[in-house]
């Protein structure tokens, strides 16, 4: 029997991120797959602004940018006349835009990334079985030689939405199928729209769409993922499981050349051609979501847990980003330094998230993205997955009455226009924040006394300690303030971008986990409540 600190089920986006922040944080992990090749479709192909702050840490940015296309906004058409135009355009703060990538190219890339930490993916290989008991997981791992059991500290459920794990596990997974079936194809269209757009064009009869087009765009000349309504007469078959949810790939026949053309010769908004379909496929969309994303030390992440019309793109992101908040946590557990109810927070701010989702891309399936709101700006930050917080998490600290923003469990913050000596450029503040760890970030303002600066130096101090040293810590410093000879790491605010965007004072303290979001903001900081925080997710 071959041991392991964790088995991760599923070499997808999801789980191949759990395995890279896993291995980045020297957990040894093992990733299987029952196919023995990768699949080539272009499935999910938007990347959200907040994936993009993801894939910065786990040291993929600048592949992932080297292989997309940046997504600029929609055109939409309704019986062929110009609709609302929505450009992707965010403010200032946010460092990323939105992109699209095929997911077969999400995947090559972070399998690539594995690889250089070590790892590799299993194919051919499926988890059969499991049992669980208080110390670990036993599991049966079964491939074409044959069945072999093996010893795990944790098992995550990466499998997708016919997920093995999750119905082994007897987690409910309620929801229901929409009618509609639709065909996809990865293709070229040969017309003069603006590079970068997704096109939507629709017909209405009494203000309802029966016929519909949608263009996503993907690297290349004139390069397109589209998605259209099966036309009548076409029976499909199931989608892939035997499990009753209707979601995914259906078997059987798939749409040509022809089939494409004849929906985009009715609805196009000028005349296209087209071509090079590189591959094709029928989808049925479900939408649904487990009741609870962990039972003991087995967890469900991503399509395993919930599954959702693609409006907005939403799914893949979505699960890295639970792939993302669990590896954290299971990584700090196997240091046996996480407290006892570490673990559990991952039900705790995940499904909340998942719910979430699940609905508001039903709805907007239904009524039309921001369909729901007046204010775009507000659309537009939800939409790249901006404004999720985890305020009211037992492991986030509550944030005092009248605290400004951004309070403890929102998104950390970016800032530019940060310096330190002997670096000639200035630079952001994300990038400081690699996510293996905690990273306490204290301010130094301008009345800031010699005094003042060892209260901060000793209160990191107690604060390592606290976390079992888990934890980076910066000196932020006002542009005058007198802070040189502390002992701190000391990091000038010298454009004031910083104490802008955290609303930082004399004495704030700012807890980052390895996530990206705050665990905690004083404006200014005790001890007491530092401490109180930190025994929240360290022993």
């Amino acid at each position: 029997m071959d041991d392991t600190a964790v088995i991760i089920a599923g070499a997808g986006p999801v789980g191949l991120t759990a395995a890279i922040e896993l291995r980045r944080r020297g957990v040894p992990c093992r990733i299987v797959d029952p196919l023995l090749k990768p699949p080539q479709y272009a499935k999910a192909v938007g990347i959200q602004p907040r994936a993009l702050e993801v894939f910065e840490q786990m040291g993929v940015l600048r592949r992932i940018l080297d292989a997309a296309i940046q997504l600029h906004g929609q055109l939409a058409f309704v019986n062929g006349e110009p609709g609302p135009r929505i450009e992707l355009t965010l403010p200032p703060d946010v460092p990323f835009g939105f992109v699209g990538l095929p997911q077969y190219e999400t995947e090559r890339i972070l399998r690539d990334r594995l690889a250089e930490l070590g790892g590799a993916v299993e194919r051919g290989t499926r988890v059969a079985a499991f049992e669980q008991d208080a110390d670990g997981v036993t599991v049966t791992l079964a491939s074409d030689m044959g069945e072999k059991t093996t010893r795990a500290s944790y098992l995550v459920g990466c499998d997708g939405a016919h997920s093995t794990i999750r119905k082994a596990l007897g987690l409910s997974f309620e929801g229901a199928a929409f009618t509609e079936h639709y065909m996809l194809g990865d293709v070229e269209l040969s017309w003069s729209m603006p590079r970068g757009y997704n096109i939507r064009a629709s017909h209405q009869t009494d203000g309802v769409t029966d016929d519909l087009l949608v263009c996503i765009p993907l690297p290349g000349r004139h390069r397109y993922r589209i998605s259209m309504l099966l036309p009548d007469g076409r029976t499909p078959d199931r989608a892939t499981g035997d499990d009753g949810v209707e979601h995914g790939f259906t078997t059987g026949w798939t749409p040509d050349l022809p089939d494409l053309q004849a929906v985009v010769d009715r609805l196009a908004p000028e005349p296209a051609q087209v071509s090079n379909l590189r591959w094709s496929s029928v989808f049925r969309i479900s939408h649904r979501i487990v009741d609870s994303y962990s039972r003991g030390r087995v967890f469900v992440a991503g399509d395993a847990a919930h599954i959702h019309p693609p409006t907005g793109a939403q799914g893949m992101n979505t699960g890295i980003q639970d792939a993302h908040n669990l590896a954290w946590k299971l990584a700090l557990a196997l240091t046996g330094d996480a407290s006892e109810t570490l673990l559990d927070s991952y039900d705790a701010e995940r499904r909340p998230v998942g719910e979430e989702v699940v609905g508001r891309t039903v709805r907007s399936a239904r009524e039309g993205i921001g369909a729901d709101s007046t204010d775009p700006g507000y659309v537009l930050r939800r939409e790249a997955q901006l404004l999720i917080d985890y305020a009211g998490s037992p492991i986030v600290a509550p944030s005092p009455p009248g605290e400004p923003a951004p309070p403890a469990g929102a998104r950390a913050p970016d800032a530019r226009g940060l310096t330190r000596d002997a670096v000639a450029f200035d630079f952001r503040l994300l990038p400081l924040i690699d996510g293996t760890a905690h990273t306490l970030l204290l301010y130094a303002d301008d009345t800031t006394t010699d005094h003042d600066l060892r209260d901060l130096e000793q209160l990191a101090v107690t604060a390592t300690a606290t976390a079992h040293g888990h934890l980076d810590v910066y000196l932020i410093a006002a542009p005058r303030a007198g802070a040189a000879a502390t002992s701190l790491p000391l990091i000038r605010d010298t454009a004031g971008e910083f104490a802008r965007a955290y609303r930082a004072g004399h004495g704030s303290a700012f807890v980052i986990r390895p996530d990206g979001y705050l665990g905690f903001a004083c404006r200014p900081a005790t001890t007491a409540d530092l401490v109180d925080f930190l025994e929240s997710t360290f022993r």
